[in-house]
């Protein structure tokens, strides 16, 4: 499946419910929470999305679902992988320590992702702004490279040449 989750491109508003009781069909939880059926199916099988009853072998959920699936995404779009969400969704009804503990992870997880795509966007912007004409002769292109042979990531080259400086 895609990093998007099965997610459709859809601007209609939500349907109308045409089945028994208020329950949603596949396809109508699907466009109503914008993901593709594909995405319930693999949301049902990981164990996010409760298995659904069945009228005429037809899967059926309740309104309710389009809720927990607008989380999922919504987990997803913070960067949570669907483990993790899993792991979140199940720890509703437990302790909110090991909620705040998976969310403590993921940011220090996501402050490091923002600098090494801060260092990126540093080391791109010195490469268009570098007064060689021959890049090959930057001493900061160099000390990168020196620094990435000795097992370094960009973001920590980049702090250590800061500090320098």
């Amino acid at each position: 499946m895609s990093s998007s989750h099965g997610r459709q491109s859809t601007t209609s508003s939500a349907p109308e419910v045409n089945s028994p009781g208020g329950l949603l069909t596949i396809g109508e939880l699907a466009r109503r929470a914008g993901v593709t059926t594909s995405a319930l199916r693999c949301y049902e099988e990981l164990g996010l999305l409760a298995p659904p009853a069945r009228i005429s072998g037809q899967r059926r959920y309740p309104e309710s679902a389009a809720r927990l699936v607008a989380a999922i995404l919504l987990y997803s779009d913070a960067g949570f992988t669907l483990a993790e969400q899993k792991t979140l969704l199940a720890n509703q009804a437990s302790t909110p320590g090991d909620r705040r503990e998976l969310m403590r992870r993921k940011l220090v997880e996501l402050d490091k992702q923002i600098a090494a795509a801060q260092a990126a966007r540093e080391a791109i912007l010195h490469g268009l702004h570098c007064p060689h004409d021959d890049i090959t002769r930057c001493p900061n292109l160099n000390a990168g490279i020196t620094a990435r042979l000795a097992g370094e990531t960009l973001s920590e080259s980049h702090q250590r040449l800061h500090a320098q400086s």
